[in-house]
């Protein structure tokens, strides 16, 4: 019989080791601080020793809210450490909550330094709950972390029998199971199942081909993102550069503009030396950088990238550069 192939599974809560009070319990969950750990979590998915010879490895047991870029550098630290403590391992999988299960994918697609494929896996519904989608979404997880046409795809995101890139997939619902898409470019590929199958590769560089190399930092540069609405004044802006931001994030109305307050405080502050990138709410669509008032005002337009990652580009960059050509480039790049 053939060696399966080694998958490390790395916990960090969420949903998908959510417990609720009954199995009706699809939203206040939560609430329980119930968390499995991912032994537990394994353990309810016997059918994952028939894919892959599992490793387990725990981080944290809780919701994706609490997840942040300290939580970045600490996972992408297990990664690495994983890996070259047994590099007979094939593949990483990391459980997380959805809430910010895209901006953890995200950074990591830019900082993982090693080819091994990496794939973010989440749920809908606890695990503790009729419907659960959790258990296949992880087998899956894993069969794509094994699978020898995940190396060079960059980190993915598997739900709902779908293999999304990191850079362009975005959650779009609160409950449904079909929540993740990449609305602009579409799925790489799909994990149903008779097998893993790709239809597309990234064209935009994805680890561990990037200029990032975060290892031995604690924090990552304060970026923060400002969201244009009807009317905003600049106290938002003023609050972030007041607060020490090194770079700020304009969520701005589509197709990519803040309101007329913000643009002036945004100008202001990127005259000071505050990296200012131009994002849109809308969700879809590129923020066109050679517009003659982005230029103007000295920003940088973050082209498809949403808000919240375009912060996570921003962060990285500036642990790099903090020169407004080069980090224009960076964003033309990724």
């Amino acid at each position: 019989m053939p060696r399966l192939p080694r998958i490390a599974v790395i916990g960090t809560g969420g949903t998908i080791s959510g417990v609720g009070r009954d199995r009706l319990d699809f939203y206040e969950y939560g609430t329980s601080g119930r968390f499995m750990h991912v032994e537990e979590l394994l353990a309810g998915v016997p059918e994952l020793a028939r894919v892959a010879d599992i490793v387990p490895v725990r981080y944290k047991n809780v919701g994706s809210g609490s997840i942040g870029p300290s939580d970045w550098l600490a996972l992408l630290d297990i990664i690495h450490r994983t890996v070259a403590n047994d590099p007979s391992v094939a593949g990483i999988v990391v459980t997380h909550g959805t809430a910010t299960l895209e901006e953890t994918a995200y950074f990591l697609n830019l900082a993982v330094k090693i080819p091994t494929p990496v794939v973010v896996v989440g749920a809908m519904r606890p695990a503790s709950s009729l419907g659960a989608d959790g258990g296949l979404n992880l087998l899956n997880a894993v069969r794509v972390a094994a699978s020898p046409q995940a190396r060079g795809m960059g980190v993915m995101v598997v739900l709902n029998d779908e293999i999304n890139a990191a850079r362009d997939v975005t959650k779009t619902s609160n409950y449904r199971v079909q929540t993740f898409i990449s609305r602009d470019f579409g799925i790489l590929g799909y994990a149903d199942a008779d097998a893993v199958t790709f239809y597309r590769k990234p064209l935009r560089r994805t680890a561990p081909d990037t200029e990032f190399d975060v290892a031995g930092l604690t924090a990552l540069p304060r970026v923060d993102i400002i969201p244009a609405y009807a009317g905003a004044d600049s106290v938002l802006v003023d609050a972030v550069v007041a607060a020490g931001a090194k770079g700020i994030v304009s969520a701005g109305f589509p197709s990519g503009s803040p309101s007329p307050a913000q643009k002036d405080a945004l100008s202001e502050a990127a005259a000071s030396g505050i990296v200012v990138v131009q994002s849109s709410r809308s969700g879809s669509g590129r923020v066109i950088d050679d517009k003659v008032a982005l230029r103007d005002a000295g920003f940088i337009a973050a082209d498809s990238l949403t808000p919240q990652k375009a912060r996570i580009l921003l962060m990285l960059a500036l642990t790099v550069t903090s020169k407004t050509d080069a980090i224009r480039r960076i964003f033309e790049t990724y």
